[in-house]
């Protein structure tokens, strides 16, 4: 990647991040095979005995690091990125009945035989910091931030999909490897979810945060179209405008000057 794809893509990166108020990095997923130089990325920390999420944590808050498959200390998460079978008390559900995550035994089995896995050797390093630290395009950008804040980058997808309805696939496990790295990478789409028992127990996701991930190629486009939305529609939507008209007409509250409380086509149930 020449300097300029690098210097566009960081931009990018920060922009995004300012438009849509994220505390934390954007983190860019490179999935390394057996046959590709590690080198750049050898004065990287390398993380040993650490579940994929919480590399990715370390990666949110501005570290960069190399995560070897077989130093994943999650069995679920070593399983899907093709390092290891899944335990039986896994595969079976007995794990997640036991975990008072599910109700049957059956229930947790079906959610693991869902998930979205990558063949064995496939990978042979997950290297991971914010996206501005690569010098290659990420295979994947990961988002981990409030609900709000990703609701924009949600909708700039959706507006570059001409208006095409979002889906969202989760079993509501695995949300950071599978449904926010390996569905973007393997389907070459955007995918978010709510989060899971599993990162919310290991890594600082906030009640309020979720997670969204998509193919680092899509960078610029998002970029761009978050830029749109924030001519009018982030401001306009944070300004509260609408929610302080209801105070004045009970006459409770005041509108803050600058919000534009005019009434607008919604107020009046006009399609907009």
């Amino acid at each position: 990647m020449n300097d300029e794809g690098f210097a566009s893509r960081a931009d990018c990166a920060e922009r995004v991040r300012e438009v849509v108020g994220l505390g934390t990095h954007l983190v860019g997923v490179l999935l390394q095979g057996p046959d590709d130089d590690p080198s750049p990325y050898a004065d990287w920390q390398r993380v040993q005995s650490h579940r994929y999420c919480q590399a990715l944590m370390k990666a949110r808050h501005g570290e960069k690091v190399v995560l070897m498959p077989e130093e994943i200390s999650c069995p679920a998460a070593a399983s899907v990125f093709g390092v290891a079978p899944l335990p039986d008390g896994l595969a079976s559900g007995r794990g997640l009945k036991g975990f008072g995550i599910v109700q049957e035994d059956e229930t947790g089995a079906q959610m693991f035989r869902g998930m979205t896995r990558l063949p064995a050797g496939r990978v042979a390093r997950i290297v991971l910091a914010p996206v501005q630290e690569f010098r290659e395009q990420p295979d994947v950008i990961v988002v981990e931030g409030p609900v709000e804040s990703l609701m924009w980058l949600l909708l700039a997808d959706l507006n570059l999909a001409r208006g095409r309805r979002r889906t969202g696939e989760t079993a509501v496990l695995q949300a950071t490897c599978v449904d926010a790295t390996l569905i973007p990478y393997v389907e070459g789409r955007v995918n978010f979810s709510l989060g899971c028992y599993g990162c919310r127990e290991a890594t600082d996701m906030g009640p309020g945060e979720a997670v969204i991930g998509f193919p680092g190629g899509m960078l610029e486009d998002i970029c761009r179209a978050v830029e749109q939305l924030a001519e009018k529609a982030i401001p306009k939507s944070r300004s509260k405008s609408a929610l302080a008209r209801i105070g004045q007409r009970e006459g409770v509250g005041s509108t803050a000057p600058g919000t534009g409380a005019e009434e607008g086509p919604l107020d009046r149930g006009a399609t907009p």
